[in-house]
């Protein structure tokens, strides 16, 4: 798998998986859970999602 979550992106998906999950411990809803995935993504680097449409936010190398 190469990588496809810039930097930026990875902080972004940290602060918003970890919200889900403050918001769904605060509410005793199990829908926090679904904050697993953005921590996921951000701690791989990968986003399946990204990946059929070709978009990556990855700095781009230069030579």
């Amino acid at each position: 798998m190469k990588q496809n979550v810039g930097t930026t992106d990875r902080i972004i998906r940290l602060v918003i998986g970890l919200a889900i999950i403050g918001l769904g411990i605060a509410y005793g809803s199990w829908w926090g859970a679904l904050g697993l995935i953005p921590l996921g993504t951000a701690a791989v680097g990968w986003c399946a999602l990204y990946q059929p449409f070709g978009i990556s936010t990855c700095a781009v190398e230069s030579k």
